[in-house]
């Protein structure tokens, strides 16, 4: 950040997304402060609610703790900075903080996409492998799977953060987002970036579209096999099971892949703040209630654990 002509080099950046009327600014504040708040209980909720109940000590609700976490670092990197902005009019955001910002970003994205194809292989092992879900799917192997699910998003993004704050920054500083996300500082870059663009064009399939056609096969896999069970009784408890981690990869996948895939417009940096919010506050917001809604196995822990908690009382 110091080799800019005449040493102008940029301590900050601004962030430009959603600069409104003071009205439509408070409006948009306080819908965003209702789903965050409404993201962190869900997702707490769900951790602890797995964390205390027994009969939730499977591998499926191992990782669904663990989707809870990621979904609560990836919205809190983001939705607190934009909360002070949008009630402070201060549009500033440190270099520091930015590249803060980007390694919990790629982090929990990274996380996210990995722990959907770990539940994916989970659910592809209970109905197709019925008999030795047990045996494939021990203890010390589902909290490898996570660890690993871990490790690997975090080692990405440092790497991604390590390459993004050598980068020089020296004519622009306003960030079309509401956040700071890497293709927006990559495009800021006063530096030739074509290498690091065909980088992220080769990642980004290997690690999200690798990942996300090997839940696809792990769900043709699935299907088939609920359609050989003959009782349709079985086929709908199997189907069931599989219908909230289905919905939860919909979710999210669907806003990315679009995002990340579709063509340049006169209005994409708009689309990329509103897509940006549906995959980073409002997934993680539903992904709670996805799971809990409609699953018996939950709202049956919910019981048990109230009763527990009158009985002490």
């Amino acid at each position: 950040m110091n080799d800019c002509p005449n040493g102008s080099s940029i301590p900050e950046f601004t962030i430009v997304a959603f600069s409104i009327s003071s009205s439509s600014q408070l409006v948009l504040s306080l819908g965003i402060l209702i789903i965050y708040l409404i993201t962190i209980f869900g997702n707490i909720a769900v951790f602890l609610l797995v964390c205390l109940a027994p009969k939730l000590h499977t591998p499926m609700y191992f990782f669904l703790s663990n989707l809870a976490i990621v979904d609560v670092t990836s919205t809190s990197t983001c939705v607190p900075k934009l909360l002070f902005i949008t009630l402070t009019w201060d549009h500033r955001i440190s270099f520091s903080c930015c590249m803060t910002q980007l390694f919990f970003f790629v982090l929990g994205c990274d996380a996210e996409v990995f722990m959907l194809t770990s539940m994916a292989y989970d659910r592809y092992v209970a109905i197709c492998k019925p008999l030795q879900y047990y045996i494939i799917m021990r203890k010390n192997v589902y909290i490898a799977m996570a660890a690993f699910c871990w490790l690997l998003g975090a080692l990405n993004s440092l790497l991604h953060t390590l390459l993004t704050s050598v980068l020089q920054f020296c004519f622009s500083r306003d960030i079309n987002n509401f956040f700071c996300d890497l293709n927006s500082l990559i495009a800021l870059a006063s530096t030739n970036t074509q290498s690091r663009k065909i980088f992220m064009f080769f990642e980004l399939y290997l690690l999200i579209f690798v990942q996300f056609m090997l839940t696809i096969i792990s769900y043709v896999f699935i299907f088939s096999a609920i359609l050989k069970i003959r009782s349709s009784v079985g086929r709908m408890k199997a189907f069931s099971s599989c219908t909230s981690h289905l919905i939860t990869v919909i979710l999210y996948y669907a806003p990315s892949m679009f995002l990340y895939m579709k063509t340049d417009s006169k209005d994409s940096k708009k689309q990329d703040a509103l897509l940006s919010i549906i995959y980073l506050v409002v997934v993680p917001m539903l992904n709670p209630l996805v799971y809990s809604l409609r699953n018996k196995e939950v709202w049956d822990a919910i019981v048990i654990l109230t009763n527990q908690s009158k009985k002490h009382f």
